[in-house]
């Protein structure tokens, strides 16, 4: 196999901002943040989105808004004159 071909694979935590879960696994991200996990100092990847907080593994649907988009578009930006 040739060296220095395949990325550093090394253990990072994954950081869901919305929730503040974190998991530590492996991966080949690069990331300057760093976190300190039980004494140890783990380079530190942010989320948006895991298991924790994602409606399908939770159960809970989250409506953030109950106006559909093209009401909302013509609400916005008024609606188009009908062409003759």
């Amino acid at each position: 196999m040739k060296k220095d071909t395949h990325p550093n694979l090394r253990e990072v935590v994954f950081k869901d901002v919305s929730c503040d879960y974190q998991l530590i696994s492996k991966s080949t991200m690069h990331t300057k943040d760093k976190i300190e996990v039980n004494g140890k100092e783990y380079p530190l990847i942010k989320i948006d989105i895991s298991s924790a907080s994602h409606p399908f593994y939770t159960g809970q649907q989250r409506v953030a808004d109950a106006e559909g988009r093209a009401e909302k578009f013509k609400r916005k930006y008024g609606a188009r004159p009908a062409k003759k």
